[in-house]
């Protein structure tokens, strides 16, 4: 019994990862992406606090532990897809740059293009510009992940996104595809 039971988890593990790889990849085909945002992983909370620095972590809202769990076992399930990433982009708010960290996927580069303008931190045409520019001029066949807010996502595509949801994005088209892939959360709580 107790071998039927080790070699019943090990068959759920890989039809979970088969099932995140065909997300992920799916999303991906379907519309020829280059560029696949996410929204960061869990931080609880709405907004930023009043006295909110960019340059100071403790002045922000920040993930949660479940967040920080939640984005390695993303980054887990990404790692073990077929899909590869480029570059991993990352907006410069603590819990963004945080989630791209966790998920070890590969070098963080902090883009001022994801930067969350919700609350006026940051010029909203300013910032969208950037993002723009970003697009035009990134080679075609480049596939990059853009840690970002749903604010950014939700200008960009008209999706509204949760925590650690992703939107697949072709950025010469404008074609969309959201995906989850769907973590229960007893596999990332404390």
């Amino acid at each position: 019994m107790l071998k039927f039971y080790a070699v019943f988890i090990v068959g759920i593990s890989l039809t979970h990862n088969a099932l995140c790889d065909d997300v992920v990849y799916n999303s991906i085909r379907e519309i020829n992406a280059d560029i696949v945002f996410m929204r960061h992983a869990l931080a609880p909370g709405f907004g930023d606090p009043e006295n909110f620095l960019l340059s100071d972590c403790s002045t922000q809202r920040n993930l949660s532990s479940i967040g920080q769990k939640q984005a390695i076992k993303i980054g887990e399930l990404l790692a073990n897809s077929h899909i590869q990433f480029d570059t991993v982009l990352s907006s410069h708010w603590c819990r963004c740059y945080e989630t791209a960290t966790l998920m070890s996927l590969g070098e963080v580069v902090r883009f001022s293009g994801l930067n969350s303008f919700f609350q006026g931190h940051v010029n909203r045409e300013e910032t969208l510009l950037q993002l723009k520019n970003y697009f035009d001029e990134k080679p075609d066949e480049r596939l990059d992940l853009m840690v970002t807010h749903q604010v950014v996502i939700s200008a960009l595509t008209g999706i509204n996104t949760n925590s650690g949801e992703f939107v697949a994005y072709n950025s010469k088209t404008g074609d969309t595809r959201p995906f989850t892939l769907d973590i229960p959360p007893k596999n990332y709580l404390p």
